[in-house]
């Protein structure tokens, strides 16, 4: 019979997870947080096929992907994958919305009245209803996508009210900080904002935050879901197309 033989990239990749796996936990240990309360999704957006196999045969499921054409291909090819979990992180354009709606089982950054609704109507009737994560602009920068916080509860009613879409939560990049104190300080807000959110609908589970350069301070303010593309695949390949 014979034995199967790790490339270097599968053995690279698990070695990594691993990596980013245990610092989650030991962050979620430091600010005594729940055992298994932050999910780890692997963004991995540029990255070939292989790299997604060897992530998935390490155990990793959830897959981040920020250009849609790039995510929907990845979809179908990764299609036997069965319980695999796409995930779009990235902006939306409305005349590619269907394809999102039609393949996604998570979108983070709904920032939009019209893009809600177009995802709720072209969701399909045989699919459960499209996770969704409202992005909120806490830097208040003009450069970033997302609704001001004077703009959340709006929002929320509205995809409260869409028949295809559940509403599980938040979703943020913030501007860079200096240190870790700067960090927290401007999560503090939307951390608030979603214990008042989550009080009040018990399907609003997750605060979709934290990228490599800010774990700690993300998970010190109550992320249920860090973003990490690097540490586990390696540089992106920024030639790869859209």
């Amino acid at each position: 019979m014979a034995i199967k033989v790790e490339s270097n990239e599968a053995l690279e990749i698990k070695t990594n997870l691993t990596r980013v796996s245990q610092q989650v936990d030991q962050l979620v240990q430091q600010y005594q947080r729940e055992t298994g309360s932050v999910r780890l999704l692997a963004v991995s957006k540029t990255k070939p096929l292989s790299a997604l196999e060897a992530a998935y045969a390490a155990g990793q499921r959830a897959f981040g992907e920020n250009y849609v054409q790039e995510a929907v291909d990845k979809f179908h090819a990764l299609a036997h994958l069965a319980d695999i979990e796409w995930h779009f992180i990235g902006p939306i354009q409305s005349n590619k919305s269907r394809l999102i709606a039609e393949t996604m089982h998570w979108v983070h950054s709904i920032d939009r009245e019209k893009i809600a609704r177009r995802l709720s109507e072209q969701r399909p009737k045989d699919l459960p209803p499209l996770n969704v994560c409202i992005q909120v602009n806490i830097s208040g920068e003009e450069s970033k996508a997302g609704v001001a916080l004077s703009e959340l509860n709006d929002m929320v009613a509205l995809i409260t009210e869409l028949p295809n879409l559940r509403l599980r939560g938040l979703m943020a990049i913030p501007a860079p900080q200096e240190s870790h104190e700067a960090q927290c300080l401007v999560y503090e807000p939307l951390r608030q904002a979603f214990v008042e959110l989550s009080k009040s609908d018990s399907m609003i589970d997750t605060l979709s935050i934290g990228m490599s350069g800010d774990l700690p301070a993300a998970i010190q303010s109550g992320s249920t879901m860090v973003r990490v593309g690097t540490a586990i695949f390696g540089e992106r390949d920024y030639s790869a197309k859209a």
